[in-house]
Formats: C-alpha cells, structure tokens, sequence
C-alpha cells in the first residue's frame, strides 16, 4: 500500500513508503536537485521516518525528474559560508546527514540518473549499493572551487574507488560518464535509462523479501570488517547464535526444506 509522501524542507525532500520499500527523493529538479542547507538538516530527520517505518525493509535514494543531485546549492554559498561560524554550522549539518544515511540501519540503493555531481557522489557513496542509468554523468569537483571534501567523504570516496583513483578525480575535478564510474566501482550496476526504475525495484523488492533481522545485522557485519575488524568478536558471535535461535530461522528453513522436497 502506497502513502502519501512526507514532506521535509518545505518540501526540498520527500519520503514515500510503498509496500516495504521507502523512497527518498530530493525534490528540487528546477536546479538539477541541488541540496541546500534545509535539505542537510532535515535528511536525519527524515531517516528517522524511513527507520520507524515497520513496513520499509530497503531505502531508495533518487532524484526528481533527470537527475540525481548536481551537488550542494552554490546560490546560498555566500550565506553558508558568510563566516567561520556559518561554515561550520553547514558543514556540520552536511556531515551529520552523510552519518545518517551512511549508519541507516536498512540497505539502501542510490538510483542515480543523469547529473551526478560533487555532494550528489558524497550522497550516494554513503548508501550500500549504487544503481546508475548508463548515460548518467558525474564528477568529484571540490577543486573546480578551490574546496575540498571532508575526511569523511573522501574515505568513503578511497573505500569505493581506490587512493589512486580517489586522487585523479580530486585532483583532476573533471566529469565523466558512467561506464568509467562502473570501471572504477564508483558505481555497482548500469542500466539503460528506460530501465533504471525498474531494475532498481526489483532488487529492492529481492532485498526485502529477505530476513529483515539478518539485513540490519550483516549491515552492522559490514561495517565493522570496513572499520578493519576481522575477527569475531563476542558480540558478532551471539548475533550469529541469536539468528539460528529465532523463530524466523526456524520457519524460513522449514519452508526451504518444503520447496526443495516438491521440486
């Protein structure tokens, strides 16, 4: 069953929840989806909805119209970083939205269409799987303005592509399409443009037809071996006893063991 969406940012952001997958979008496509200030500050928020949400298993995170996210709003720049002061608020407010998603205890899917540009790669390299139309286009251009992106993006930016990789595109601040960002890992999957949606949809829905408990667990899995743990501690190995002992394990095996005696 399909809700009504859930404005954010006097509407900058809508969160729609449809059956058991939740959509994000950024809802500015007069300027590509630009994210202003509003929209930074209200993306935890708006998380939170999509966390709560019993129904939503997996998170799509999009644009309106053609584009994903041409990167941060330069026409409020002046005011953003009018002071010493005022950057720091916006960075801060830009820095925890990034935690938010990146630490959203659900999968996520970026679905990146056209314009995929600066804070718009930030965005979607803070999501767990990254879903590009094959004409989609993007750059990492923090040198264009004499800028540079926070520690914490440009980790996640090393993580997906490689130091050596990281480094031409800082450096270079240059656009690119999306085979390369498919070569580079930038992007996991490309799809013709028609079927981007599509696709996107049906890997959630595969997603959430999964375990949501083993989901939000291999999540929390993931992040602590990308944190540089490889050996199980004893947290991880009572979650690995509490899914064996849950009801859940128990039916689902059941019915494993049914389909597999019928076929």
């Amino acid at each position: 069953m399909a809700h009504d969406p859930i404005p954010f940012a006097d509407a900058a952001l809508l969160l729609t929840v449809e059956r058991d997958v939740a959509t994000l979008t950024l809802n500015r496509s007069h300027c590509r989806n630009a994210i202003n200030a509003a929209m930074w500050r209200a993306l935890p928020e708006a998380l939170e909805h999509a966390v709560a949400s019993q129904d939503a298993k997996v998170l799509i995170v999009r644009g309106s119209g053609t584009d994903f996210a041409a990167g941060a709003d330069i026409a409020e720049f002046d005011q953003v970083f009018a002071d010493r002061a005022t950057t720091s608020c916006y960075a801060g407010a830009i820095a925890a939205a990034m935690t938010a998603l990146e630490d959203f205890p659900k999968p996520s899917i970026a679905l990146i269409e056209g314009h995929c540009i600066g804070a718009g790669v930030a965005l979607a390299l803070a999501c767990d799987i990254r879903c590009a139309a094959s004409d989609a286009r993007f750059g990492v251009t923090p040198a264009r303005l004499g800028m540079i992106l926070s520690l914490a993006d440009t980790a996640r930016l090393v993580r997906a592509v490689g130091r050596p990789k990281a480094s031409d595109l800082l450096f270079t601040g240059r656009l690119f399409g999306a085979p390369e960002a498919l070569a580079m890992q930038l992007v996991d999957e490309l799809h013709a443009p028609a079927e981007l949606a599509a696709a996107v949809l049906q890997k959630a829905a595969l997603i959430a037809s999964r375990s949501a408990w083993s989901l939000r667990t291999s999540k929390s899995v993931l992040a602590l071996v990308e944190s540089g743990l490889t050996v199980d501690t004893a947290a991880t190995r009572a979650w690995f006893a509490e899914a064996v002992e849950c009801e859940e394990f128990r039916a689902r095996l059941a019915e494993f063991r049914r389909r597999r005696t019928q076929a």
